[in-house]
């Protein structure tokens, strides 16, 4: 019974996340209350407060449930042991990005926190916890910037952080892009190119790269 129970809680959790993304798409995050998400789901407004403190928690559970793939290539990309840190750089990044353009959830819900969400006052921790995450990849991307640079012997022209910084808003701005019209241009591929492109600008230019300009 206790394991029923357990089971019956956890779909209808589901249940309420997956009528978030439909109506958040739809309507946008603001102009959804609560209760319009209990009533798609077809649960009660207790059930939503049962399981999500507000909507911001609601929100922050509903990315959470799609691990956003750019940290998690980055974390598994082992930068410190590779042999070439900016190709496998730019390799997680282009896998992050490929898992992007591939996967239908994953791209409804990004979709929806990139153009369906207003910073209102209310939605202050879904902000919060976007930083967070952005902070989070733009040290792994420092991280694998710092030792591209160290293992070449180069000194960069920029600082490190500014040079990460550069990269990530290159990169998440070619998602913005996708996101508002996705198939209009490949995004793994346009993303590879223009990361190659950049490194090479920093002085980072990648072997393959580099033959494939000179043929």
């Amino acid at each position: 019974m206790v394991r029923r129970t357990k089971e019956d809680a956890q779909a209808t959790r589901a249940g309420l996340l997956d009528a978030a993304e439909r109506l958040f798409q739809t309507h946008g995050v603001a102009r959804t209350s609560l209760a319009d998400i209990a009533r798609e789901a077809g649960a009660t407004r207790g059930a939503i407060y049962w399981h999500f403190k507000d909507k911001a928690d609601l929100f922050n559970a509903m990315m959470e449930r799609v691990t956003l793939p750019l940290g998690q290539c980055l974390a598994s990309a082992n930068l410190a042991g590779t042999e070439d840190p900016a190709a496998s750089l730019r390799d997680a990044i282009v896998d992050a990005f490929g898992r992007i353009e591939q996967g239908e959830q994953l791209r409804r819900v990004l979709q929806i926190a990139t153009h369906r969400v207003e910073y209102t006052e209310d939605l202050a921790a879904v902000q919060q916890q976007r930083v967070v995450k952005q902070g989070q990849s733009l040290c792994s991307i420092a991280d694998g910037l710092e030792r591209a640079f160290a293992l070449r012997s180069l000194t960069p022209a920029v600082p490190i952080a500014t040079a990460a910084l550069g990269l990530q808003a290159l990169i998440e701005g070619l998602l913005h892009q996708w996101l508002l019209a996705p198939g209009r241009f490949a995004l793994a591929v346009a993303v590879r190119s223009v990361v190659g492109v950049y490194l090479a600008g920093l002085g980072l230019e990648l072997a393959a790269d580099n033959q494939a300009t000179s043929a």
